[in-house]
């Protein structure tokens, strides 16, 4: 059986050699990220050249995720590039402090405006929390601390809040011209950081889109707020990712795992596709094996149901890129095997707004129960395999698209594989034939497997899906269609 967790792999410097990338796309990655906090433009659009043109060289189609920096609140620099301190000592973040003249007793914000967001009683968390301060008092431009968790504090570490709350806004002015950018490459995704609520990620589509831009948007849920509202973010996104580094600092490390398995649920449940993200694998950067705990971390992803899986430092800088994939294929596909990958119970007490969304649902539900070997949709926006694939199932999803956009979106999504089908005739059996030896070329069927096929009746149009076609290859139509007048 194919993978049906997609991997997510983040290009950087190891992945520049085009042998690299061969050897990744061999591996299955299926989306490459282009972490726009790094390199130039010019950089970032020679990957995703690269990307295409070797997918495309291996008969693959592969996604590429522009990821947007976001408002990184950061201290600026020590003159001794870092200082040591000492628990229960002091220590002032101050706005009016030079970015580049720190010392032991103060140093600079690239974010003055946090003095805002502070009083009394708060806790900074910097570096990813290793070092924890408590806010004494906050006084002009100057927030005094006590230092509650000491250590060694180096060069433009990151600042977060505990519980939240810090009011610099999703898009900054750096992201607006990456924006811009991601829609000159034409992004298949974009990325949105520290997501607050549905405005933001409104307004990260409405700048992609004046930009000419046709990417999905991506909610990135990595503040303490945006949890009040997830709701609404899922409702406005394409996708969102549990991007857990900065959401663990926020909340707290023991909340967690809890939280990930109910947006990795609330995403499904609302039909939204869903990514987890940040450390899957870190010690991969270093060794060529994974740690038992990195597997378990995977494999329980895996099980709770997300699309995809994704690594950043792990293939972006790390020692064994491809070996990273590589072990990510072989967990996947071993959490898979398991029942509570393959069954679900999704929507069967849920009435369904549109018709050809009531087919991907009815599709699903006799896949499941009917021994069916493959499920063949032809699609124009990928919208009817999104719906299917919010279904728990181990039978294979074929999207048949002539549009190279829609084969590179549905890369995300869990067990739906990209195929270029173009319909270039109306008769309505000759399509069928045409699609059932296109999963026979494939090697995807054999003759007397039972394949469901869903369509349109006006062939090119999108939201038009009406029929579900129950075939056996090599014999005579099962069962007729299903079409929004039957009965």
């Amino acid at each position: 059986m194919p993978r049906r967790t997609k991997i997510v792999a983040t290009l950087g410097p190891a992945t520049d050699d085009p042998k690299v990338l061969d050897k990744l796309i061999h591996a299955g990655v299926d989306v490459v990220r282009l972490n726009l906090s790094h390199d130039v433009h010019e950089s970032q659009h020679q990957r995703a050249e690269r990307i295409r043109n070797r997918a495309r060289a291996c008969g693959r189609q592969i996604g590429v995720l522009a990821d947007l920096q976001g408002p990184k609140i950061r201290i600026g620099k020590f003159k001794q590039g870092a200082v040591q301190l000492e628990e229960n000592g002091e220590f002032i973040l101050d706005a009016e402090c030079a970015l580049s003249a720190g010392d032991q007793e103060r140093v600079g914000l690239t974010y003055p405006e946090l003095v805002k967001d502070v009083a009394r009683g708060d806790t900074l968390l910097l570096d990813d929390g290793a070092i924890v301060l408590w806010v004494c008092e906050v006084e002009g431009n100057e927030i005094r601390c006590k230092v509650v968790v000491g250590g060694k504090l180096s060069n433009n570490k990151g600042i977060n809040k505990q519980g939240g709350g810090l009011s610099a806004p999703a898009l900054t002015d750096k992201d607006r011209a990456d924006i811009q950018f991601a829609a000159e490459i034409d992004a298949d995704y974009l990325a949105v950081s520290f997501v607050r609520s549905a405005e933001d990620v409104i307004e990260a589509r409405r700048l992609l889109e004046e930009a000419g831009g046709h990417g999905g948007i991506v909610a990135k849920i990595e503040r303490a707020e945006a949890l009040d509202c997830i709701a609404e973010i899922i409702q406005a996104s394409d996708a969102i990712m549990v991007a857990r580094g900065d959401l663990g600092v926020e909340i707290g490390d023991a909340e967690l795992p809890a939280v990930q398995k109910e947006l990795i649920k609330k995403a499904r449940e609302m039909n939204c596709v869903v990514i987890t993200a940040t450390q899957m694998m870190q010690s991969m950067i270093e060794s060529p094996i994974p740690t038992r705990a990195e597997v378990f971390d995977v494999a329980n992803a895996v099980l709770d149901g997300t699309d995809a899986v994704m690594l950043s430092a792990e293939t972006s800088v790390g020692k064994y890129p491809h070996k990273v994939i590589e072990a990510m294929d072989r967990v996947c596909l071993e959490a898979e095997k398991q029942s509570t990958a393959r069954r679900s119970h999704h929507r069967l007490d849920t009435v369904f707004g549109r018709v050809d969304e009531a087919i991907a649902m009815a599709t699903m539900y006799t896949a499941n129960h009917l021994g069916v070997k493959a499920i063949a949709a032809l699609t124009e926006s990928g919208s009817t395999v999104k719906w299917m694939s919010r279904i728990s199932s181990d039978i294979p999803i074929y999207a048949l698209t002539r549009h190279v956009r829609t084969r590179r979106k549905v890369t995300l999504f869990r067990g739906v594989y990209p195929v270029s089908f173009d319909v270039a005739i109306t008769d309505v059996d000759q399509v069928n034939e045409e699609v059932i030896d296109e999963l026979l070329r494939r090697g995807e069927v054999r003759e007397s497997d039972l394949v469901i096929i869903t369509k349109g009746d006006r062939s090119g149009v999108e939201g038009q899906t009406n029929i579900m076609k129950v075939m056996r290859v090599g014999e005579h139509v099962l069962a007729d269609k299903l079409n929004e007048g039957d009965t």
